[in-house]
């Protein structure tokens, strides 16, 4: 019995850190889309000081958790201890985490070049997307913050962009440095790990669909096909028509 409770005791603390990194990577997946739909919002009409502010705060709150995700997955990793089906689930969890830091990377740059190109304080060189509305509450959301309030201070100077902007490029940096650190503490072959999460059916892609899909174009050939016979047949009545008529008219003036 000692031994049967210390079996479930052990299965309960060796499944825990598997949790806990599987909640960092969603975490960090759920911040890195929220900053990549702020990103799409700069230099368009809902650019602002407050959207500004919300991109430097969502990207601290990405690079936070992919500093968690990073040192826990990599002592993880580096366990020669752990088993096969945990390193292989931890190798899954790695490779999500590597494309989620690669992707932020990559809309760090984005916004890097810009916020060069327009400035909050200039609304007449926005483009005008036809969006509506602010970000405050997304990012809320994202960053389980319920108590964000949105500031309506605007005014934003020149030194203090040019100060964001020597940051958001240290930061661009210190994201880099961090994928190459990555690469040298733990290789995971991406092309070797094995997705295991559930595929997305499409409906029309089963054999039940297809075929009344196939139905459906059936249908709409053979009317496609009634009315072309219908109207072939009134142009032969009508021509039919006319040449009876031409004759009697021919033989009466005759």
């Amino acid at each position: 019995m000692l031994r049967s409770n210390n079996k479930i005791a052990d299965d309960g603390t060796s499944a825990r850190p598997l949790q806990e990194g599987r909640a960092l990577v969603d975490s960090l997946i759920k911040v890195v889309a929220c900053y990549r739909h702020l990103a799409s919002c700069v230099g368009g009409c809902t650019d602002s000081s407050s959207l500004r502010r919300d991109l430097q705060k969502t990207r601290e709150r990405a690079q936070t958790l992919a500093l968690s995700c990073r040192n826990h997955l990599t002592a993880r990793l580096r366990d020669k201890t752990l088993p096969d089906d945990e390193r292989k689930e931890t190798e899954r969890l790695w490779v999500a985490f590597s494309s989620c830091l690669e992707l932020l990377h990559t809309d760090m740059c984005k916004v890097f070049t810009l916020v060069k190109c327009f400035s909050p304080g200039c609304n007449s060189t926005m483009v005008q997307t036809g969006i509506q509305g602010g970000t405050t509450e997304v990012v809320a959301r994202a960053l389980s913050l319920p108590d964000l309030q949105e500031t309506n201070n605007d005014a934003q100077t020149s030194s203090m962009e040019g100060k964001e902007q020597s940051q958001l490029e240290e930061e661009i940096a210190q994201v880099d440095c961090t994928l190459e650190d990555m690469e040298l503490k733990v290789n995971v072959l991406r092309w070797t790990v094995e997705a295991q999460e559930p595929q997305y059916v499409d409906p029309v892609s089963t054999d039940s669909a297809s075929l009344a899909l196939l139905s459906i174009n059936e249908e709409t050939a053979e009317r496609f096909c009634d009315r072309s016979q219908m109207f072939m047949a009134m142009i032969f009545c009508a021509v039919a028509i006319f040449a009876v008529l031409l004759s009697v008219c021919v033989v009466l003036l005759g």
